[in-house]
């Protein structure tokens, strides 16, 4: 996995509007006295969320002098997780897992098929402006592995075609069903279960 991208374009200010400002405030009070830091992680998202899905670094300074806390803390938790996106996305973000079981079952295939459609390089958007995607570390769906975040929804038991399909779809603003895209039911075995068969201990 490449280095967090950080954007050379940055606005010179930010802040939270209203809506925004109730919910980090919310998340503040969720802490005692002298621990409101601890909200560092619910305000970066807030600001993600506000911000067309990035923080700008103006957010993470914002945010530290909300906090009373050292900017570089701030920014020493943004760029640490994944979660947080630190340069503009697409209209519609692939974030693909390449933790081991993923990778194993063949999320490489994934990341090829991202390079081919929407960008050589993670992070980069793609020519129509819609799409973008990043290797990711592990989304906590290795039973359905290989599989991957779009936006707010989780995508698994992919594979090239699979993935090539959900794509050409996307790009046509059409709605994509999350989940398994095996039929597989939440977290179950591919071959059905084989253990507590029997009655008396399912």
């Amino acid at each position: 996995m490449s280095m967090k991208k950080i954007s050379k374009n940055q606005p010179e200010t930010f802040e939270f509007n209203d809506k925004s400002m109730e919910v980090a405030k919310k998340a503040i009070a969720n802490y005692p006295e002298g621990k409101q830091q601890s909200a560092v992680m619910a305000l970066l998202y807030i600001a993600q969320r506000q911000n067309n899905n990035w923080i700008p670094l103006s957010a993470m300074k914002y945010i530290a002098k909300l906090l009373k806390m050292p900017y570089i803390k701030v920014y020493e938790v943004a760029t640490f997780y994944t979660m947080y996106n630190l340069t503009p996305v697409g209209k519609y973000f692939f974030q693909v897992c390449t933790t081991t079981p993923c990778m194993i079952r063949g999320a490489y295939d994934l990341v090829n098929v991202c390079k081919r459609k929407i960008s050589e390089n993670e992070s980069d958007i793609s020519k129509d402006g819609k799409l973008s995607w990043m290797e990711v570390e592990c989304l906590g769906a290795c039973v359905n592995a290989p599989m991957m975040q779009i936006n707010d929804e989780y995508f698994e038991d992919l594979d090239e075609k699979k993935l090539e399909k959900i794509l050409e779809t996307i790009k046509k603003d059409e709605k994509i069903e999350p989940g398994s895209y095996r039929g597989r039911k939440s977290a179950e075995p591919e071959s059905n279960r084989s253990t507590l068969m029997d009655n008396k201990n399912a």
